[in-house]
């Protein structure tokens, strides 16, 4: 079979991998996009059920659609559903014909041998292309830890590979992880009628909406979309924060009222039993410092602007501590409780074995300038803090593509340079004295 060569190859086609094939559509850059599954297909089938867009429709979109283009139900300020999201992504890609192939696995990228350029072996052949933008995401390999052992008898799943609350085994529901994912599916099992228990860790929660407004526009105008990646360790902050059910603030101490009960980190298994830290208090307390300082600074806004937005004291309203939080428990044991099933909700590791390439630190992560690695020619997109914070949003990583594009393209330029200059300078050798 011959070699398929174009001049850059996209592996994924995800938000991040579509809005990587726009920016290069625009500035007329030869590409193909290569994609193992359906367009956005960690939207469709990698989350639950009930999942809805994290950022209000107006906010998280790429900027040349809305999503009432694709299912006019859903206004500016809904949190559209997933199976939405991933029906407004693959019309998006249709609006500029994204160059995609589907149902094709990148099996390995390996740099060329004496020239520039690299070696993509795949399902369905091989390409070379002068560079490679990986845009799968960090969010590859789901993170189980080797804590509970399988003699404990205890389903355990990953969040991604939960779905609904008729999926489990009857049963206690323990939920070890309390962002997004894990906060949304514990309350969801609550509700459901099942007995749930929460492990909580240190995160940030901030206010779903505050004086009329969504914390997507309270982070727009404070200025912290564009805060800057944190030092290396510390980017990934646990940050709990819903659309469900038209947008809600996550409480901790609430969800604990409503009947969840709330424990501090998990940190061991010994004799048949969980080992909880002492941590409950301080990370509770933690997390409404950070709620209340970004109520602090949205006051310090609105007086500052002398914007009419209404006052919005219920805001500040705690919440009496339930007795899971007052008197936190050290230790519990799987059985006693009735615990049927295990979520672990603790986040990803990247998976780029792949890539035979030098420009990854030890735990596999990549290393890189705003998604420009060390390797010439090979770039990365659709990774948290790729830039600023907003990375992680739909709109973030069409930012973060833009810069990529125009990286790519800078590199192009130099390469057509030299091609120019050596067919001169070869033409010259050939001129007769």
């Amino acid at each position: 079979m011959p070699v398929t060569k174009i001049d850059t190859l996209i592996i994924g086609a995800g938000q991040a991998g579509i809005a990587m094939s726009e920016h290069l559509s625009a500035a007329s850059v030869p590409h193909i996009v290569l994609e193992r599954d359906r367009i956005a297909e960690r939207w469709r089938s990698g989350r639950w059920d009930s999942l809805v867009a994290n950022g209000p429709a107006w906010h998280d979109r790429f900027p040349g659609m809305t999503f009432d283009e694709v299912d006019a139900a859903v206004g500016p300020d809904a949190f559209p559903a997933k199976e939405v999201v991933a029906d407004y992504l693959a019309a998006y890609a249709r609006k500029f014909d994204a160059p995609i192939k589907t149902g094709v696995t990148v099996l390995g990228v390996e740099r060329l041998e004496g020239r520039q350029g690299f070696h993509v072996s795949t399902s369905a052949g091989d390409y070379e292309a002068q560079s490679i933008v990986a845009a799968t995401g960090a969010f590859q390999t789901p993170i189980i830890p080797d804590v509970i052992p399988e003699s404990a008898g205890i389903t355990q799943i990953h969040s991604s590979g939960y779905r609904n609350p008729d999926q489990l085994p009857e049963g206690a529901v323990l939920i070890v992880g309390a962002g997004s994912s894990g906060v949304q599916i514990a309350d969801e099992l609550n509700r459901a009628g099942r007995k749930v228990y929460l492990s909580v860790g240190p995160h940030d929660r901030p206010p779903r909406a505050y004086r009329g407004r969504d914390f997507c526009w309270w982070l727009g105008v404070l200025g912290k979309w564009d805060m800057a990646a944190p030092a290396p360790g510390t980017e990934h902050v646990t940050i709990a924060v819903s659309g469900a059910r038209n947008g809600e603030t996550i409480d901790f101490r609430r969800l604990a009222q409503e009947g969840i009960t709330l424990l501090g980190r998990t940190e061991g298994y010994a004799d048949g039993k969980l080992l909880l830290a002492g941590d409950l208090g301080r990370n509770l307390d933690a997390g409404d410092a950070n709620h209340n300082a970004l109520l602090d600074e949205a006051d310090a806004y609105v007086a500052k602007n002398g914007l009419d937005l209404p006052e919005d004291p219920q805001a500040r309203a705690r919440y009496p501590d339930a007795g899971c939080i007052t008197t936190p428990l050290r230790e519990l044991d799987p059985a006693q409780a009735g615990i049927s099933t295990v979520i672990w909700a603790v986040g990803f590791t990247a998976d780029y074995s792949w890539i035979k390439s030098d420009s990854f630190d030890p735990q596999g992560r990549p290393i890189h300038q705003r998604g420009v690695s060390r390797e010439p020619g090979l770039y990365f997109l659709g990774l948290p803090w790729q830039s600023r914070r907003g990375s992680s949003f739909i709109w973030g990583v069409w930012h973060d593509a833009k810069h990529v594009a125009e990286q790519i393209g800078i590199q192009r330029k130099y390469r057509a340079y030299n091609d120019e200059a050596q067919a001169q300078e070869r033409a010259a050798l050939r001129e007769p004295a």
